[in-house]
């Protein structure tokens, strides 16, 4: 049965997964946006109008016509080489920092990194995946720049552009491969139960994926409206038609899939989770862009952080260079673990060791005292305040996060 794209639209409104105001052509979707989103004032009335942009006129690039300012060979570290010796302060730190990891691994205790893009740029992939492979990491965790730097270093071997010069020509983000192929991960994963790090993960790890036929997914959604699955399945079913994907195996090769961290923990099976936000990354600037697909894999990335969250006690967070995300998904994450726990009759999470990482300073406040009081500058400092109100024992390290981790696997294998 072959399937034109006037039959498939007919099939998507049939699904109950789809609301009334979505249609399968783009044509039609901004028009119908614009009137479903139009504020009121209380009196009805039309207060101000704003028409959504139709990101489906946009204008993509090739990434190899984008002028990359790094490169996977230039920036990644040899985790044999002699570390760059850290600030004298704060080799204690490290030391301690590398024993409470060792205890944590012999209780079973979760030895979670959270980490800004800025880990990965700074060519630390080798060492990290090195750390997995001894357990000293048992989860990490990373935001949407972290999956996009990472994919590209594994494609294209480059990554980085310049901000100030590509926004005003209206070029920056708008690359075709980046946000296709991350959709494409993000998609075929979904199928499969897997979040935004694993699937993205599986992806690179794998070379490709293997999608479903049209008709495969078309029979799945009407046989199952209510299954768990199926908005996935359209969401898919609808980038399909629209990008002309195609059926069966897509073969995509990962050239520097070593200087990839999702990679090697999907290799070494050590959950990876994303934690994006909407509008906050470069694949948002592209036709393809699925805000449902984006959120579902997040969703399931949350709950997955939570699972180790679970198993912290006794257990280490290594924050690097996160300096909003870490913190606010950590403290969501550790609420909703007490909460299943006290229902239960179980005591909170306690007894784990966190390790702040960042270049700047921390307000000038000694951070092992608890927070300071909110007249003094240092308590806005997200990074390292809610970590201080996550229980257990808060450290801040002030150093470049390369220099930290390279140091710190060093301090490992001495121990």
């Amino acid at each position: 049965m072959k399937l034109n794209f006037t039959d498939s639209q007919q099939i998507l409104r049939r699904s109950s997964t789809f609301h009334s105001d979505i249609q399968a052509s783009r044509s039609v979707e901004p028009k119908v946006l614009r009137r479903n989103r139009i504020p009121k004032s209380p009196s009805g009335k039309i207060k101000v109008k704003v028409d959504p942009l139709d990101l489906s006129q946009l204008k993509v690039f090739p990434l190899s016509e984008r002028k990359s300012l790094t490169r996977a060979d230039e920036i990644l570290i040899d985790p044999d080489s002699t570390a760059k010796p850290c600030p004298e302060r704060l080799a204690p730190l490290i030391k301690d920092c590398a024993k409470n990891i060792l205890a944590a691994s012999k209780r079973d205790a979760s030895i979670m990194l959270i980490y800004g893009a800025h880990l990965l740029r700074n060519g630390t992939a080798r060492i990290l995946e090195r750390m997995m492979d001894r357990g000293w990491l048992t989860h990490l965790a990373t935001n949407g720049a972290g999956t996009i730097h990472d994919w590209e270093y594994a494609w294209f071997g480059a990554s980085t552009e310049s901000v100030e010069m590509n926004v005003s020509n209206g070029t920056f983000g708008t690359w075709h491969e980046t946000a296709s192929n991350i959709h494409l991960a993000l998609m075929a994963g979904a199928l499969d139960g897997l979040g935004y790090g694993r699937a993205l993960g599986r992806l690179i790890h794998e070379d490709g994926v293997t999608l479903p036929t049209k008709t495969q997914l078309e029979n799945e959604i009407i046989s199952f409206p209510s299954h768990p699955l199926t908005s996935a399945k359209s969401d898919l079913l609808r980038t399909m038609l629209e990008q002309k994907w195609p059926e069966g195996p897509i073969r995509i090769d990962h050239r520097w899939k070593h200087a990839s961290i999702l990679a090697q923990a999907y290799r070494h099976g050590v959950p990876v989770t994303v934690h994006p936000g909407i509008g906050y990354d470069i694949i948002s600037n592209h036709p393809v862009f699925n805000g449902a697909t984006i959120g579902r894999a997040a969703e399931w990335d949350f709950k997955l952080f939570g699972g180790s969250v679970e198993k912290l006690d006794g257990g280490v967070v290594l924050s690097v260079g996160s300096a909003i995300m870490g913190p606010q998904v950590f403290e969501k994450s550790v609420s909703c673990v007490n909460n299943l726990r006290l229902q239960s009759g179980r005591s909170v999470v306690n007894g784990h060791h966190v390790y702040v990482v960042d270049l700047q300073d921390g307000g000038g406040w000694d951070w092992t005292k608890g927070e300071p009081p909110k007249s003094n500058p240092a308590y806005y400092l997200r990074f390292c305040k809610s970590y201080s109100r996550m229980g257990g024992a808060m450290q801040y390290l002030q150093c470049d996060n390369a220099m930290f981790i390279h140091n710190l696997y060093h301090e490992l294998l001495q121990t």
